[in-house]
Order: C-alpha cells, then structure tokens, then sequence
C-alpha cells in the first residue's frame, strides 16, 4: 500500500514546486504580445555594444521593448551589465562584484567609446528615447555564493530604482531565491523565472541534480512566478505544466531565422537579438 502511494505523492510534489503564480492579467497586458531587445539593440559585431546606453536608447526610439541585466558592483551600486566577470566585454578581469563602480565606470565596452552604464542611467534615458511607455524586462543577476543578505539587498536596490521609472516594468532572473524575494518584497511588481534547457546547464558544468531542478523550474514554489522565460529547445514536461497552469510563456533569445509565426503563436514575449523584428502581434 506505501509503494502505491509513493508515485502519486512523488507527481504531487513536483507539481506543488512548478506550479506559477495566479493569473494577473492586468499586470500582464503590457508586456504581452511584444518584442524585447536583448541587452537593447546591439550589434553582433558589439557596434553598439550590449547593454549600453546607444543600444537602449535605440530599443526605446523604434517602440521595441527592452531587456537588460543588472547586478551590484563591489560598492553595491546598481550597474547593467551580463557578464559574472568583465573579461569578456572590457579589457579588464575579475568579476563585477569585486570591483568599484568608479572603476567600473570608466571601462571601455568592447573597444568602443561607450562605458558600463548605471541602472538609473538606463532608466532616464529610455524614458527619454521611449516616451515614458517602453516596457522593461530586468534581469537580476545572481551567485550561488552570495548569502540571501546580499540578494535582499540587491532585490531592495533594483526595486527602489524602478520606482522612478515611469513606464511598466517587471523582474526575472534564473535564480528562484530572487524571484521569491521579489515576491515577498513587491507582491504586485509582475516576476518571471528564467529557465535553461537541461542540456544546457551541464554544459556550462552545473551538477546533474541542479541542473534538472533549475531546468524544470521545481524553484516555482519560492516566487510563484507569473512568467517562465525559457530557451528556444524544446520544453520540458515541468515547463510544459507550467504553461497549461496559466503562466505567461516568453522565449529567449530569438536569433536571425529563428523568429516565425509558430513561436509568435505559442509565447506571449519573445527576447530577440540581431535582427529588426515586428514590434507586436495580434
């Protein structure tokens, strides 16, 4: 009798962790059926460079939406930029966290005369490109080594900047202890998770057992978020589930031929790079 109940409640659980938020349709509306530049319209040749304020300032000015990434430097200031490391977009090493923003600040990106911008920086001047109305996708990037102090204190910034931000906006990451921090500190800020394929994250070297929990969402159960950002494979049957549960789907990142009218179909968002997509659908 115990061995028959074991898969039922084993189906049970997994479901309790994947499940997303409750439908907020309102808070949905803006962000729905649209197109967001991935770290603002940047060229594969990094001319602009990624997440540079040339770049935002085109996303806003041809109505697309907007993604962009943003973490603490080493003196807890709010700076867009991906990477864990500077190595690969300025000409100097080690990671973001480490190293001051006045030293940030004055760091080339990618060769070009553009520097790492600051969140409020972004914030002012897509309000500025776009009107006060582009939405924005904010990407809060997160360690495993950093102790949840620091990410309440990362959360806290990021949400106390977006407040001056006149149009809408709502917060991701790939991390669910973030997305529940949003939750609990700003229960109405729209939230997403982000999700990579299982393949993918062995081959950036996470351990089998995290990488089939993080690429199945089972972190649900922490921010009950109201959308999964997931890459362009195939879902999973966890990311499948979410869907069917009601959760809004965007898709990242949409390269050149990548974007076609069965995607536009089947997500509410799509994060594009590279190429000049349609700005919305239906």
């Amino acid at each position: 009798m115990i061995d028959l109940l074991v898969l039922p409640a084993l189906l049970l659980g997994a479901a309790f962790c994947v499940w997303p938020g409750r439908r907020r349709p309102a808070a949905r509306a803006p962000f729905e059926n649209r197109c967001f530049a991935h770290r603002g319209l940047f060229g594969a040749d990094q001319r602009p460079p990624e997440n540079s304020l040339t770049a935002f300032r085109a996303a806003a000015a041809a109505g697309y939406g907007i993604e962009l990434d943003v973490q603490f430097t080493a003196d807890r200031q709010l700076v867009v930029f991906h990477d864990d490391t500077l190595d690969r977009m300025t000409p100097a090493a080690g990671r973001v966290d480490r190293c001051p923003w006045a030293e940030m600040r004055r760091l080339p990106l990618a060769g070009s005369a553009e520097t790492p911008p600051a969140l409020a920086e972004v914030l002012a001047e897509v309000a500025r490109a776009g009107g006060g109305a582009t939405p924005l996708i904010v990407e809060i990037k997160s360690r495993a080594a950093h102790p949840a102090a620091y990410r309440r204190a990362l959360c806290r910034a990021v949400l106390d900047a977006l407040a001056a931000y006149p149009g809408p906006c709502c917060i991701e990451s790939f991390d669910p202890r973030v997305v529940g921090q949003i939750r609990r500190m700003a229960p109405g800020m729209l939230r997403g998770q982000l999700a990579d394929s299982y393949r993918a994250n062995r081959a950036q070297g996470v351990h089998p057992v995290p990488a089939f929990l993080l690429s199945h969402c089972f972190g649900n159960f922490l921010g009950r978020p109201d959308f999964l950002a997931w890459c362009p494979e195939a879902e999973n049957w966890a990311v499948r589930l979410a869907r069917a549960c009601g959760a809004m789907m965007v898709q990242w990142t949409l390269l050149p031929g990548m974007d076609t009218p069965a995607r536009r179909a089947r997500y509410q968002g799509l994060i594009f790079q590279w190429y000049a997509p349609r700005r919305r659908w239906h």
